[in-house]
Formats: C-alpha cells, structure tokens, sequence
C-alpha cells in the first residue's frame, strides 16, 4: 500500500477534523498535530486552512473523475454524457445508480466533506452556498440536460426536464443523507434506490405508450 506523503496526509486529516467537528472550529495547529508535525512544518505545504480546503476540494474533484471515468462517462458533461444514456439499457442505469450511490457513501472524501458541509451550512453563509450549489444546482443542472437528450430521443416522455430531473434525484439524496446519519440503513437504501429508478423509468418511458 502507497505511503501517503505529508502533503496528502495534511489534506486527510484536516478533512477528517472539518468532519467531525466543523470548518470554522479547526485551526491549522490542530491539523499539524493531527498529522504530527509541528504548525510551521504545514506551512511549508499549504499557505493556510482556506489553501488546504481548496487542495481537498480539487482532490475530491479529482477522485470524481477518475470514479466517473471508471462507468464510461464523463460525470460533469451532461451534453457528452447525455449521447451514451440515450444507448443504455433500463438495468445498466439501474446499476449506474447503485454504483455512484456507493461512491458518494463510501468515498473518504466524498462522505466526509458531505458531512463538513452539512454541519456547518447553518451558521457559514459561503459553505451554506457550497452545499446548495454541490448538492443541488449543479446535480439538477446536469441531470437536467441527460433528461433532455433522453426526451428529444424519444425514450422518455416530452415533460419538464428539471422538474424530472427533481423527481429523480431527491429521493437519492434523501436514502445518501439516511445513510450518513444511519450506516445501518444501506442495505435498505440499495434496495429502495432500485425500485425508485425502476419506477421511475416505468412512469416516464414511452415504451408503454
């Protein structure tokens, strides 16, 4: 197993700590401790904490990525991944949905700045509007437009493609947030994630037409 670099293990710990405790409750001699070393030895990797949660945030992009390029589409163009959902199957989506699920669960990063986030969008305006935009806006705005492309191919119904876009991922983000404060609870979110496309796909197909 790869030895992280202190670099690496800085970005880890602090995002650890924003986790568990909240951004604004850590300072930078805490995550130097964390990692231990001393407060001047960080500074020699990261300027300050605001540089180390940019550096959490490209790396978090990063991982998305690489995840996302491991199912075959590009995760962040909707109008290059649009093409491919028009060809898939009703079960392959299916499996889609559950393995980005599990991403977003169980990657370090993922599941920690989610909950860094939700901590402390109540009382820090910037991380309120980083939440809504990570959560909401931009996963409306993508899925918006593969609802779109799958409307103009004739595979779903002509409706609203954001409002489609609402139905089907708040339910997701509802089991994810379930999931977050109950671990226990993913067994039954894979299998209600799995009906809910299901029926979804079911209410907005034209096959049936």
């Amino acid at each position: 197993m790869k030895q992280l670099s202190t670099k690496e293990r800085i970005r880890t710990e602090a995002l650890h700590l924003f986790a568990q405790y909240g951004y604004d409750a850590i300072s930078v001699a805490q995550i130097a401790k964390a990692v231990g070393i001393q407060a001047p030895s960080l500074y020699k990797h990261y300027a300050s904490k605001e540089d180390i949660f940019l550096a959490i945030i490209k790396e978090m992009e990063k991982r998305y990525a690489q995840h996302a390029a491991g199912m075959q589409i590009n995760g962040s163009n909707a109008m290059e991944d649009g093409k491919l959902y028009t060809r898939i199957t009703d079960e392959q989506l299916v499996d889609m949905g559950i393995h980005m699920f599990s991403y977003f669960l169980h990657d370090a990063y993922e599941s920690s700045f989610r909950k860094m986030l939700n901590m402390e969008r109540y009382h820090n305006q910037r991380l309120a509007e980083l939440f809504q935009k990570q959560y909401f806006d931009d996963a409306i705005a993508y899925q918006t437009v593969i609802f779109q492309h799958l409307m103009k191919a004739g595979i779903l119904k002509p409706l609203d493609p954001q409002i489609t876009a609402l139905q089907f991922y708040s339910p997701i983000f509802l089991l994810l947030q379930l999931c977050d404060s109950n671990p226990q609870y993913e067994r039954t979110a894979i299998e209600l994630l799995q009906k809910h496309i299901r029926q979804f796909l079911k209410l907005n197909s034209t096959k049936g037409d």
